[in-house]
């Protein structure tokens, strides 16, 4: 019961925080969406940056530990898209973004705050191996499968599909955020010393990332109104919060994983969909409804099974 106290609910107080004054119009759309994007374009991609600036390379890329939660997230993909294809019956499309919804958990707005107030600080390591590949990797997955989906028939080639897609994620902030950190880490192992100063400005701007997201996630929630398709919408949190962390916990004990990397692992894989499921399926006009109500009604289940699976780690 500790757990839910101090662990999980100081986190879900600051995004119900963020959706009662939205729900109160004390806090505008245009303010929520200001603030999020500070924090998705900006902040957030200089969290991301410091962090996989600083992390250790070698000891935090583990092939066991990326495969305990990557198998877990394209299995939820796989099943999410399955179960959209041959239960019900949705078109094409559709099934690609709904898969999508079960892969993309919220690894970062959720997924780091439980864990450093779970474990504390020094357990983050396999947290942030797992994110430094995950909205590259994620977004390449799915912006590859949507597009070779949508191309059917139109005589457009593997190449300019793959180029589409790789140019989309290249864009992104929170991809450049990652990519700038690999780049200053390695400089750094070959002996460039950035200034304590750039540090501290750096270190100024990650830290208000994840109070003003998690703030901003709440008035996003708001919008997200669930509306039908409440079958397809219980597959998918049952996909995300379920199935995604138990393959993951699995797959961790068979490969021997330690502690920390378990921990890592199952934390991150149990995390709700994050709102990017919704803006993917959004871009392409597919599943919208699924997206929005997943993530709303996953993020308030998360509750719940985040506490199940602190309870079950060791």
């Amino acid at each position: 019961m500790s757990d839910l106290f101090t662990v999980i609910l100081p986190v879900f107080l600051v995004i119900g925080f963020g959706y009662l004054v939205a729900w109160r119009g004390w806090f505008s759309e245009s303010a929520v969406d200001g603030l999020m994007r500070y924090a998705q374009n900006f902040a957030v991609p200089v969290l991301l940056f410091s962090s996989i600036a600083r992390l250790d390379l070698g000891e935090g890329f583990r092939i066991n530990l990326m495969l305990s939660f990557y198998g877990g997230a394209f299995a939820g993909y796989l099943a999410g898209w399955a179960g959209a294809k041959f239960i019900f019956k949705r078109p094409p499309a559709d099934c690609v973004a709904i898969g999508f919804v079960c892969l993309f958990s919220n690894s970062l707005l959720l997924g780091i705050p439980i864990m450093e107030r779970a474990y504390g600080p020094d357990a983050l390591m396999g947290n942030w191996a797992i994110i430094s590949i995950h909205s590259p990797l994620i977004y390449t997955f799915g912006i590859t499968m949507m597009e070779f989906t949508l191309a059917r028939g139109k005589n457009l080639s593997v190449g300019a599909v793959a180029a589409r897609a790789l140019g989309g994620v290249l864009r992104t902030p929170l991809v450049i955020g990652i990519l700038v950190g690999f780049v200053v880490n390695l400089l750094t192992q070959a002996g460039l010393a950035l200034p304590e100063g750039f540090w501290a400005g750096v270190d100024m701007l990650a830290r208000s990332a994840l109070p003003a997201a998690l703030f901003g996630l709440g008035g996003v929630l708001l919008r997200y109104r669930p509306e039908g398709d409440m079958a397809t919408i219980a597959m998918c949190c049952g996909i995300s919060l379920i199935l995604h962390p138990a393959i993951s916990f699995g797959l961790g004990r068979g490969l021997g994983l330690d502690t920390d990397g378990m921990r890592s692992a199952v934390v991150t894989a149990s995390m709700a969909p994050g709102v990017n499921a919704y803006i993917f399926a959004n871009i392409y006009g597919a599943a919208r409804r699924v997206a929005a109500s997943t993530v709303l009604i996953g993020t308030l289940a998360s509750v719940l099974t985040i506490w199940m699976w602190l309870a079950i780690l060791p």
